[in-house]
């Protein structure tokens, strides 16, 4: 066989041969492409037809999208990931099981610049129809395939290297393939980013286990506690009685049986243990050992068990409760009229439920805190701790025992019996780091550590507790700057910054009436409506405190109201609100002379009614108290 550096040279002679005689030469190519040629000859595939590349029969994408919602689901957040990490280097394609592309990320534009246009969602390639590629070449053999550059059958694909991997459900069917595409040739050995494409498909069939058996518990186990959370633990289905519905294929290896063995088994005949006691040692522990040569963790409960069991067991990566669309209606709101908002928040749930952590940043004022516990209602842990802590009001003495807490003694003034730190509240849920910026550097350190090994020991303690939390964490400075001033660890930045969220300030949004309301309904006056002139008003205002200031300056017009009052107006607000703190350029257009022409009214109609407030109220539609109000202001 030809060195590496030939392939390509010899691939093309293989190719001018093909013209003339349709025949493969032996030994030319490695055994398993060798095989894939000689199929794609049989298919009639010819190996200098261009068109090949662009045919253009693409299916119904929803249509096709529909029929594959699951496995699209379970791989859409490494995907997500895996473009992100691809950058320029490559693309990241999934496709069923008859090679048909569901979704692309990466530079694919690259390719369509080179003139390969069917790499889009809709595209089938199977090698009957494209000759060997990746995709339909790993169908075909049933197992993952490297194609080196110059080993594609079509000529124009010569240039490309690709890496694919079957994803099987958990009953070992193939479903779908996961595929890495670049330019140039394969690396010698496995990089970083192909080591990352087989991790992703690991972790799809995995989510693919929780998405078929909702009601079943999903376990992982492996003989080391330490690669628990590695693809290469195994994954059972189990039912409620202790019998086994499905395995992984790790799940046989590391059994050492096949499929159809352990299909069908109570837990009880692999490591002699009832099943009451595996699962409630697992809820009770999070990792436990069986039999002392078996670490397990339930990586999903049944809907009904979890309801029952208050457990703090390990969620999966990406299960998705069943009222999550539901559940979203709080990001709904709080994003009003702001698409690119909403998605940023949607994102940020699914981040959330992938074990990523999430950054909101915004202004003082923007909602952080609010939109913080509205995504943790929306993850799959909703109903579980939500923890909030601010750092920037905790002294900077007392933040480390907040956090981690303290034994009994850990220093002078210790209370009695010590503490649980904030971090170990939130096990099973949600811990909130408000004003992260203004964590001290010194205690940044441990926090990284904490996040990076999810362990944490309290003050005082030599042993460390395992914890399960979701990290959000949120600030209204600049981390990125404060990592080029060095006032923040840039390795903590990277770490806490998973997900962004970006609020935007209340002064940019158009939906403030949309905001207003839901204060409202949040300060129970639903019957309460704005008034135009007011709402003019606060659409050009610049708001330095956002939606905090909104929130108060709403509080103090229904404060002063009259309860039969359904309308707050500009005689609502407090003094100096529009002259104080509204710059002149900010008025609304007409606003002196609505005031004025108001105040005319006011003395008009006392004139005619002599004075008399009762009367001249009753003329002008207005309670007696929002007149004595506005007098207030004709008469200083």
């Amino acid at each position: 066989m030809p060195a590496l550096a030939d392939r390509q040279h010899a691939a093309e002679l293989i190719r001018q041969r093909l013209r003339s005689d349709s025949l493969v030469p032996q030994g030319w190519l490695r055994m398993e492409i060798d095989a894939s040629w000689r199929r794609s000859v049989a298919h009639g595939v010819r190996c200098h037809d261009d068109a090949l590349l662009n045919l253009h029969e693409f299916r119904d994408l929803a249509e096709l999208r529909d029929a594959n919602r699951m496995l699209l689901d379970a791989a859409t957040p490494d995907l997500e990931f895996l473009a992100q990490r691809c950058g320029q280097q490559g693309i990241v394609i999934l496709a069923n099981a008859e090679a048909t592309i569901l979704s692309v990320e990466g530079n694919s534009g690259a390719l369509a610049d080179l003139g390969i246009g069917d790499v889009s969602p809709g595209a089938t390639w199977t090698e009957s129809l494209r000759g060997t590629n990746a995709l339909g070449t790993a169908l075909v053999e049933g197992r993952p395939v490297a194609i080196d550059s110059g080993e594609h059958f079509l000529g124009r694909l010569a240039r490309f290297s690709c890496r694919s991997l079957p994803i099987a459900d958990p009953h070992g069917k193939v479903i779908g393939v996961l595929d890495l595409t670049r330019d140039g040739q394969l690396p010698l050995a496995q990089d970083t980013l192909s080591m990352m494409v087989g991790a992703a498909a690991s972790h799809i069939e995995a989510r693919l286990f929780e998405a078929f058996f909702p009601d079943h518990f999903v376990i992982a186990f492996h003989p080391h506690r330490a690669y628990l959370e590695s693809t290469w633990c195994g994954v059972l289905a189990v039912r409620e009685d202790g019998t086994i519905v499905a395995a992984s294929a790790q799940a046989c290896e590391l059994l050492g049986l096949a499929r159809a063995d352990i299909v069908g088994l109570q837990c009880a005949s692999l490591r002699g243990m009832s099943f009451a006691a595996f699962i409630g040692q697992a809820h009770t522990l999070d990792i436990a050992d069986v039999a002392h040569d078996l670490a397990l963790r339930v990586l999903r409960a049944p809907r009904r068990a979890a309801s029952n069991t208050g457990s703090g067991a390990t969620r999966s990566l990406n299960a998705r409760p069943a009222t999550s669309g539901a559940r979203e209606s709080g990001l709904v709101k709080i994003a009003g009229r702001q698409g690119r908002l909403l998605r940023a928040l949607q994102m940020a749930r699914r981040g959330l439920d992938n074990a990523l952590p999430v950054l909101v940043q915004g202004e003082t004022g923007t909602g952080k805190e609010v939109v913080a516990r509205a995504l943790h209602e929306a993850s799959e842990r909703a109903g579980k701790p939500f923890i909030a802590v601010n750092c920037a009001s905790i002294p900077e003495g007392l933040i480390e025992s907040e956090l981690f807490g303290y034994r009994d003694g850990a220093f002078t003034g210790a209370r009695k019996g010590g503490m649980l730190g904030r971090v170990m509240q939130a096990h099973g849920g949600t811990l909130f780091l408000d004003e992260i910026g203004d964590m001290p550097l010194q205690l940044q350190a441990r926090l990284l550590r904490v996040l990076q090994e999810r362990k944490v020991a309290p003050l005082g303690a030599g042993e460390e507790q395992a914890i399960d939390i979701a990290v959000i964490c949120a600030t209204h400075r600049s981390l990125a700057g404060m990592v080029r001033d060095k006032s923040f660890r840039e390795d903590l930045f990277y770490r806490i910054n998973g997900v962004s969220v970006a609020l935007p300030a209340l002064r940019e949004r158009d939906d403030i009436d949309l905001i207003a309301a839901s204060l409202m309904e949040r300060l129970n006056a639903q019957d309460v409506h704005v008034s135009d002139e007011l709402s003019e008003v606060f659409r050009t205002h610049p708001w330095p405190g956002n939606i905090r200031q909104l929130e108060m300056v709403l509080r103090t017009a229904l404060a002063v109201r009259a309860d039969d009052e359904h309308e707050i107006g500009l005689d609502h607000l407090c003094d100096g609100f529009i002259d104080g703190a509204c710059p002149a350029a900010t008025h609304p257009a007409g606003h002196g002379l609505i005031r004025k022409h108001e105040d005319e009214l006011i003395r008009e109609s006392l004139a005619r009614h002599d004075g008399n407030v009762a009367a001249a109220a009753l003329t002008l539609g207005i309670s007696r108290a929002t007149l004595y109000r506005k007098l207030k202001r004709l008469r200083p």
